[in-house]
Formats: structure tokens, C-alpha cells, sequence
């Protein structure tokens, strides 16, 4: 008679798996899984696609109202980033705070582990279809809004890419942050708001900071949408200093680098209990 003993595979072992994979095949598969699990949440596609998109047309009423010539903006400089701060809000942060979740506590992060899969690989294959959507949109809204509100051509472009790019990063780490301290699917509607409302006031998105008080400014100056805003408008009006470029990039990075190490230290892998 003769016994068999099950071995749970050791991570980054390749036994039985044909050979080596490599880390790029490893993302795409993981990132063509979690795409179609997004296509089958409608929660979360909601969020992540039609609200950064809708957002918008109700701010343009209220910028009608605000003094935006005497400060070197107009309509367009104003609506495109606050519509671009949106959309990376919505679209990468809260939807993969969600994602995270759901994913810890289905064991879906633990199975994972137990392959092929770094813990890094892992976290950025889950986040590039995220990653993805608000890069799309912000291409999108660009060029809808060049067109429908008759902006002239950006003065400062690649400004405006390394805002966006920059963003998608630290609302991707953002998201993992807030996943790390939150419970439950449903809770994670709860935990990601903070965020959502104090970038939505204060980062420059429903009121640029170049109209707000000196003082005021400089402090929301410092909240993590905040440079984003900042170089997607700079981008288009050519109007931001070298030192501002690079109070913006810095402010960013810094919130970029404070995300991955609390990551790095607190995320949990596991569902919590």
C-alpha cells in the first residue's frame, strides 16, 4: 500500500508549474484576473468609471461664479484637474482600497503567497487595471475638455503627465494604506471618505487654491491630491515657478514614500479578525 503527502508549494518555488515565469507574465495574468473581477462588480465599476465623469458637470455651474480671470485661470484650467483629482480619487484610490479588501478577505492574497508571487507583484498586478481606467480617463477628459470648453493647447505639457502619472502612483499606495486598516467590503465605503471630502475641499479640486488666502493655501498645499492638481493647472497655463514645480513633485513623492513604507508595515495579508 502506498501513501501520497500534498505539499503546499513554497513561494517563488517553479515545481510543477512547467518553468520559470517571468515577473512581466506574471503581472499581466494577475491583472487580466482582477479586470474581469472588476468587470463583474458594478459597485465598484460605477465608482471607478461614471462618477469621475459625471463629478465634474456639476462644478461648472459653481466655477461660474468664482472670480477665475483675476487669478489667471478660466473655466477649462479650472475643471480639467479638479475632474483629473476625480477621477484618480475615485477611480484608482477608493476603488482599490475595495479591491484590497475584498481580495484579503476572500483569501484571495493568501492563496497568492503561496506561488510564484512577490508581495509587491501581488499589490501593482491587482492595481494595474485600476491603474489603467484612471490613466484612460485622464487622457479622456482631456481631450473632452480641450474640445467642449475651447482651452488652449497646454504651455507646460509634460508638467501635467508627471502630475498625473505621480498621482496614479500615490492614490494606488494611498489605497493600499486604507485597505490595511480596514475591516470589512462594506467598511471600506466608510474608511476611504476622509480622504475623498478633505481632497475634494481643500486640494484644489471644487476651489483652486490660488484663490484661497495665502496662509490656507500653503497648508492645503501639503495634502496629497494637492500637488496633483498643481502641476495638471500649471501644466496648462505655464504659470508655476521652478521652485513650485518642485515643491509640488517633492510634496508628492514624499506621500508616495510614507504609503509603501506603512505598507510595507502594517498591510495585512490575512483577513482580519
Amino acid at each position: 500500500m502506498s501513501t501520497s503527502t500534498t505539499r503546499t508549494p513554497v513561494r517563488g518555488s517553479t515545481a510543477g508549474r512547467g518553468g520559470t515565469t517571468t515577473a512581466a507574465g506574471r503581472l499581466g495574468a494577475l491583472a487580466r484576473a482582477e479586470l474581469t473581477l472588476l468587470g463583474r462588480s458594478r459597485a465598484t465599476l460605477v465608482t471607478a468609471v461614471f462618477v469621475p465623469l459625471v463629478v465634474p458637470v456639476s462644478l461648472r455651474s459653481a466655477a461660474g461664479e468664482m472670480d477665475l480671470e483675476a487669478n489667471g485661470l478660466d473655466i477649462g484650467t479650472m475643471l480639467l484637474p479638479a475632474a483629473i483629482g476625480l477621477s484618480l480619487l475615485f477611480a484608482v484610490y477608493a476603488a482599490l482600497t475595495g479591491v484590497y479588501v475584498v481580495r484579503r478577505e476572500e483569501l484571495v492574497l493568501k492563496r497568492l503567497r503561496t506561488g510564484e508571487l512577490r508581495d509587491n507583484e501581488i499589490l501593482v498586478g491587482a492595481a494595474l487595471p485600476s491603474l489603467a481606467i484612471g490613466l484612460g480617463q485622464s487622457v479622456l477628459l482631456a481631450v473632452f475638455c480641450a474640445l467642449l470648453l475651447d482651452m488652449e493647447a497646454p504651455k507646460a505639457l509634460p508638467l501635467a503627465v508627471l502630475g498625473v502619472l505621480l498621482g496614479l502612483v500615490m492614490c494606488a499606495a494611498l489605497g493600499a494604506v486604507t485597505a490595511s486598516w480596514t475591516r470589512t467590503a462594506e467598511s471600506s465605503q466608510v474608511t476611504s471618505l476622509p480622504l475623498l471630502f478633505v481632497s475634494m475641499i481643500a486640494s484644489g479640486v471644487t476651489v483652486p487654491l490660488e484663490l484661497l488666502p495665502d496662509r490656507v493655501a500653503a497648508v492645503c498645499e501639503l495634502l496629497p491630491l494637492s500637488p496633483v492638481v498643481t502641476l495638471v493647472r500649471g501644466g496648462w497655463t505655464g504659470a508655476l515657478s521652478g521652485g513650485e514645480v518642485l515643491a509640488a513633485v517633492v510634496t508628492a513623492l514624499a506621500w508616495t514614500v510614507l504609503s509603501v513604507f506603512a505598507v510595507r508595515r502594517w498591510f495585512r495579508w490575512e483577513p482580519r479578525r
